[in-house]
């Protein structure tokens, strides 16, 4: 048997390639939209890629699997459990197998057996492992998609914080605590292989290594180890990363089934950068660097750094209007690859970073200020502070005169945003604040990104707090610690 990890390091996402080395036909698991990976890999290893296998309609990135149904013919195995309202839609376009509790399918010598894990989803499946090539008859592994992660287990809260299903949170941690009780049942021995690592949104507290056995997970998964369902209940709600907005696009392109995007070849870059653009509906990315873009960047673009695209890009852009790209040609293809496995299909053209300079277009800039200059402003309320982290980071402490404004939900919150004094951004480190500071200057704000955030504050010594109570000390005007 042959079993391929592959892992998209800024998604968390890891899908696997399995192949029958004996029949040299091969499948692939919980694919991603860049689809050349699997189908390099399968000529390297000299299988044909005959099937693609879903644990279910992912929500954070855009499926691959009917883009290999399309391009080469791979059969669908998917999940026919769940509502009505959660079926694959595009499966009778192709051969199709639609999977309940109970059954099987073969791949050359290997065997799959499905059982019905819901709880993250309704419709959420997992595939036994059985190498029968091998000689075994019992399964030496489980493909559990996003129903156990190693170090955690999947949250039921997705369909009701971003598709806005109102109710199914509560159902799917009661459905997720019944699954949970049906995996301990699995042998200890069985190797589990989940669709995501640490940084997914797709759970709390991911672990970082890519697999595990079931009884490891049994022994220290934090959600395993509960036997009241009620307290289950409880856990799993409480505390989860905020959901994308992004992801309830991402639900919708699964089930009714994603463009089809074929070798995708990159355009030559559009002339200058035109002031109708910008002022226009269209959204105008710049990739650079934030410490280039605050020093020079075309007026009305914002900020979202190559390095964390993935990340942002599917909270703050909008989907329905086309996107512009601002970078070098070196870095073009990552920018596409991004932003169509989150489902940013509208990319319209890209300008070439170094030639808008030259062009001299770049005329906007911002200030960055330290801790100590920025504190006397806004203890006094000369500006207004908002600080951008998520719920976990603010209720852990922050500034006291500080607004908690999350960064994911700016393109809601800037349409109806009036100040009249400058604002003054935060983050924990000065990053995502600066994402933040595009954003806002964009919009007219007048802004300044409090350099090295929330780490830089405490560092210098100055007043937080922490529920409401006071932590650290008070500043005299000189902005030291009386």
């Amino acid at each position: 048997m042959l079993l391929k990890y592959f892992y998209d390091q800024k998604l968390a996402h890891a899908s696997y390639l399995v192949g029958c080395q004996k029949t040299k036909e091969a499948i692939v698991v919980d694919p991603g939209r860049d689809v050349e990976q699997y189908l390099e890999m399968a000529q390297r290893e000299g299988v044909n890629l005959i099937g693609v296998a879903e644990t279910h309609i992912h929500a954070d990135y855009v499926s691959g699997a009917r883009e290999l149904a399309d391009r080469v013919g791979a059969k669908l195995y998917v999940s026919d459990e769940g509502p009505a309202e959660w079926k694959y839609e595009y499966a009778a376009q192709y051969d199709a197998q639609l999977l309940k509790e109970g059954d099987t399918f073969q791949v050359g010598k290997i065997r799959f057996d499905v059982l019905h894990t819901p709880g993250h989803t309704p419709e959420s499946i997992s595939f036994l492992l059985t190498d029968q090539g091998g000689g075994a008859d019992e399964p030496m592994g489980i493909f559990t998609g996003d129903f156990v992660f190693v170090g955690s287990i999947g949250r039921p809260d997705l369909l009701e914080e971003a598709a806005g299903i109102q109710g199914s949170a509560a159902v799917g941690a009661q459905q997720l605590y019944h699954s949970a009780q049906r995996f301990k049942e699995l042998p200890d021995y069985l190797q589990v292989w989940p669709a995501h690592g640490a940084g997914s949104a797709c759970g709390k507290g991911l672990g970082a290594i890519p697999s595990s056995t079931v009884g490891y997970e049994k022994r220290f998964n934090p959600a395993l180890q509960f036997e009241d369902e009620t307290e289950f209940v409880n856990y799993i709600l409480a505390d989860q990363p905020e959901a994308p907005r992004y992801f309830a696009v991402m639900k919708r392109v699964n089930k009714e089934g994603p463009l089809v995007l074929g070798k995708v070849s990159l355009p030559k870059p559009l002339p200058e950068v035109q002031e109708s653009l910008v002022s226009s509906s269209a959204t105008v990315i710049d990739l650079s660097p934030s410490t280039e873009f605050a020093q020079a960047h075309v007026p009305g673009t914002i900020n979202i750094p190559l390095s964390v695209l993935a990340a942002w890009a599917g909270w703050l852009v909008d989907y329905d209007q086309p996107v512009y790209l601002i970078t070098e040609a070196a870095d073009l293809p990552e920018a596409y690859r991004v932003l169509h496995k989150i489902g940013v299909d509208r990319i319209a053209g890209w300008f070439e970073r170094s030639a808008v300079t030259r062009s001299g277009d770049a005329t906007q800039s911002y200030h960055s200020k330290t801790a100590k200059e920025l504190a006397p402003q806004i203890e006094s309320g000369a500006v207004t502070l908002f600080d951008v982290r998520s719920d976990a980071e603010w209720n852990e402490g922050h500034i006291p005169q500080a607004e908690h404004r999350f960064l994911g939900h700016f393109p809601d919150m800037l349409s109806t945003l009036e100040s009249h004094q400058p604002i003054v951004v935060q983050c924990r480190s000065g990053a995502r604040s600066a994402i933040a500071a595009s954003l806002l200057q964009a919009a007219g704000i007048d802004v300044i990104n409090l350099a090295g955030g929330y780490q830089a504050w405490e560092t210098a010594g100055l007043p937080t707090t922490v529920n409401g109570n006071p932590v650290g000390c008070a500043t005299n005007p000189s902005g030291s610690c009386s």
